[in-house]
């Protein structure tokens, strides 16, 4: 399991690479592709950073098993390292969005600057189905891309949706075929390298700007409350489920 990195012709690609478990997303991996920022930003040759899934999935978000400990929301966790660290990075971030994107595999495309989805590509957003609160200020950042009643029903039914209504939410740029999104993902990316750094880096800033501050707050006060959710009964209900490949039964969780 990792966080793939290459360096080609100015992009760090940067590819979630656990495809026997649907790229889900573990500790380390986080703690990898923390490390990766922080190289991308400080090499100046890299322009742009391109993140992806390997195989025909992006991300089935949070590794279950560690999911489940209480402690992989706490404010030092590498979970909430990399949320700072992707939210706070100064470079222009693509991805390119294969096949499944679940929890985290979404809410981190409100973080990237550019998103390039396959027309096979899938979304969702369960935390409430889990018996939790939606993650990486994604309460603050849904609203504001998509609008309130479309947030609304997006995290408080857990909702799915599929490519071109990524677009019409504002999470995504363009729908692709799936043959065709590495390349034209790449393209962009690469299409930086003509364009002068520093106003790009200030531009992005500016981008950001307005916003940084409740962002950073944003994800604190979601974290605060989904660890002990996590540690609830709802939570443990929902996980034991999926576990034991039944409906959960949330009428004595209360």
């Amino acid at each position: 399991m990792s966080i793939g990195y290459q360096f080609d012709q100015g992009v760090a690609t940067l590819t979630i690479d656990r495809p026997d478990k649907k790229n889900a997303i573990t500790a380390a991996m986080y703690e990898a592709f923390v490390g990766q920022l922080r190289q991308a930003s400080a090499e100046p040759a890299v322009r742009a950073v391109l993140v992806t899934g390997a195989g025909n999935t992006f991300t089935a978000g949070n590794d279950l098993k560690e999911f489940s400990d209480p402690r992989f929301a706490e404010p030092t966790s590498p979970v909430l390292s990399f949320m700072q660290a992707l939210a706070a990075f100064d470079k222009p971030v693509i991805a390119a969005v294969n096949g499944l994107a679940i929890g985290i595999g979404v809410t981190m495309l409100l973080h990237c600057d550019l998103v390039y989805v396959a027309d096979n590509a899938s979304f969702s957003m369960p935390f409430v189905n889990l018996g939790l609160v939606p993650e990486f200020g994604s309460t603050l950042l849904l609203p504001f891309v998509a609008g309130r009643v479309r947030a609304a029903e997006t995290l408080l039914l857990g909702r799915p949706f599929l490519a071109a209504e990524a677009v019409v939410m504002g999470l995504a740029n363009a729908v692709l075929p799936a043959a065709e999104l590495m390349a034209h993902a790449v393209t962009v990316a690469r299409s930086f390298n003509v364009l002068p750094p520093g106003a790009v880096q200030s531009t992005k800033q500016l981008l950001r700007q307005a916003q940084a501050g409740q962002v950073q707050e944003a994800i604190l006060r979601e974290a605060a409350i989904f660890g002990p959710r996590l540690a609830g009964a709802e939570a443990r209900e929902a996980i034991a489920a999926i576990r034991e490949k039944r409906a959960p039964d949330f009428s004595k969780t209360g």
